[in-house]
């Protein structure tokens, strides 16, 4: 909800703070700079503190970012409140993916990952239906003191609830010993495994950014879709992908309790997740708008199947008290790309007159790109030893 809020309202915003296509892509950047910052640093805390600390600050640090977004009147101000955003953005990833690593074992954790990984998609649908309410009837501040309240919110429950530790009802996962000193980040970074995770989700994630930030902007700029109609697209687009994120994740679970190797159960899941995506191509080219929604749906419903597979593979691999560090890797590295994609999308669209054509030809190939590297650099996933992770 925090990130679509902006999104949605970019094209409200533009009009009345007069910002450009490239300082668009600037406050963008600014968020997944802050985000590479931060998703590296939470990585660390959430190994050393725990998931249950280390989740309540990032929500509380991203939640006041958002408020504050309501005091920004330039590009300027917006970037600022983006940069807090994305810092506390950072820890969500590495929190969530340990939290699955200590409550489930392997044969259910691209499914548990598929359903937390729904919850983007489902706040993105709020979103589109609180926002352009809450905009029309009190002013786009009220609409960014609204989503961040809503993380405050959570924190309560988050803090009542959450145990760290592994409750005895759940089936045990595989026995590898944790390491008993810190991971070292030289010794993670010496791994294919890490690789295998690092190049996934370099490649990818910035595709299902541009999805995020650049779809509202599109559907009006193509198509004219205004803010008052924006909440059926994005409900159709955001519903597939909450089938997708459960869906993905049910795949490979399916394959792993039928007797196929972890190999093949991750790696189907990841390839059929990634053909999801290649139809997009045409979204730029279509004549109705009803059709460039739901091409831009299935590629969603696809990457956040693939994000189901990718980021389990990191449970399985790694032992968990390494998890949250190789997920603030990866994932740090895959923000310092986003940034990368966001500033070329911000010069492409000034450049072109708004053309998507070429914006949307990347995001249908990456994910045939990076499959093909990811099965180089590993034929064959097998767990890292915890020893091999020590300095």
């Amino acid at each position: 909800m925090d990130r679509q809020g902006l999104a949605i309202l970019a094209p409200t915003l533009q009009a009345q703070i007069g910002w450009n296509e490239r300082e668009y892509g600037h406050i963008v950047t600014a968020f997944q700079a802050a985000y590479a910052i931060g998703v590296l640093g939470f990585g660390w805390l959430v190994d050393k503190y725990g998931t249950k600390f280390g989740y309540s600050l990032a929500v509380f640090i991203w939640s006041a970012a958002e408020c504050g977004h309501a005091l920004a009147r330039s590009a300027l101000g917006f970037g600022l409140a983006r940069f807090g955003l994305g810092f506390g953005e950072g820890g969500n990833f590495p929190a969530a993916i340990k939290a699955v690593a200590e409550w489930f074992p392997p044969e259910e954790r691209a499914l548990a990952t598929g359903l937390f990984n729904s919850g983007c998609s489902f706040g993105t649908i709020l979103a589109a239906a609180v926002v352009p309410w809450t905009t029309e009837k009190y002013g786009w501040p009220v609409s960014f003191l609204v989503l961040g309240l809503v993380g405050f919110v959570w924190m309560i429950g988050w803090t009542l609830f959450y145990k760290n530790h592994k409750p005895p009802s759940r089936p045990a996962a595989p026995n590898r010993s944790d390491p008993g000193s810190s991971v070292s980040w030289r010794m993670v970074l010496r791994t294919n495994q890490s690789w295998v995770y690092i190049v996934g989700n370099a490649l990818t994630a910035p595709i299902y950014w541009f999805y995020l930030y650049w779809t509202p902007k599109f559907l009006f700029q193509r198509f004219g879709v205004p803010l008052s109609a924006i909440g059926v697209p994005m409900l159709i687009i955001y519903l597939c992908a909450t089938v997708g994120s459960i869906g993905g994740g049910c795949i490979s679970s399916i394959l792993l309790r039928k007797g196929y190797s972890l190999n093949v159960a991750r790696k189907a899941g990841l390839g059929i997740s990634g053909a999801c995506a290649i139809p997009v191509i045409w979204a730029p080219v279509v004549d109705r708008p009803l059709v460039a929604v739901w091409l831009i749906g299935l590629a969603a419903a696809g990457h956040l199947a693939w994000a189901a597979n990718l980021f389990t593979i990191v449970s399985d691999l790694f032992p968990k008290a390494a998890v949250a560090s190789v997920v603030g890797i990866g994932i740090m590295i895959s923000a310092l790309t986003a940034m990368v994609f966001a500033e070329y999308a911000g010069f492409l669209l000034q450049s072109s007159h708004g053309s998507y054509l070429g914006l949307f030809r990347i995001a249908g190939s990456s994910y045939v790109v990076a499959m093909v590297i990811m099965h180089a650099l590993a034929p064959t996933y097998k767990p890292v030893e915890p020893g091999r992770l020590q300095a």
